[in-house]
């Protein structure tokens, strides 16, 4: 999915913008990432194509998903020292409220890793962190 020599720069210089543009999906939805320290901040910018239901106005629930699922995986790259995109295992997603038409944010746990699995913890929000749209465990594969 990604070529290494991207994951090594990004992992080097902290800058996503590469990583995100060798991802199609993650382009075509507008996932964008910021560090802060060591925390990662996932972001999904207002989008009308990200749009499921235009009457609200609110965003599809397989863009938040895929939003979600991907945030945990590159998280997971870079709370690692591989620099392969680790393969999902499941993934489990609650909806608690409608996603609506606005900048949506996504912050990633690791909860448990052991050699060969590691397993995600994923909240998204919108106005504010304690009110979450959604939130999703996510477990992975690790590739050595």
């Amino acid at each position: 999915m990604t070529d290494p020599e991207i994951l090594k720069h990004t992992q080097k210089t902290g800058d996503f913008s590469r990583m995100m543009e060798s991802i199609p999906y993650a382009t075509w939805i507008g996932l964008q990432c910021d560090r802060f320290g060591d925390d990662l901040i996932f972001r999904l910018p207002k989008k009308e194509q990200n749009l499921g239901n235009p009457i609200l106005p609110a965003i599809h629930g397989g863009v938040i998903g895929g939003f979600m699922e991907m945030s945990a995986a590159i998280y997971l790259i870079m709370s690692q020292d591989t620099l392969r995109m680790p393969r999902i295992i499941d993934f489990s997603l609650d909806y608690l409220r409608a996603g609506l038409n606005l900048e949506t944010y996504a912050e990633c746990h690791l909860t448990r890793q052991g050699n060969r699995v590691a397993n995600v913890m994923i909240t998204a929000w919108q106005k504010s962190r304690s009110q979450p749209i959604a939130t999703a465990r996510a477990h992975f594969l690790l590739e050595d």
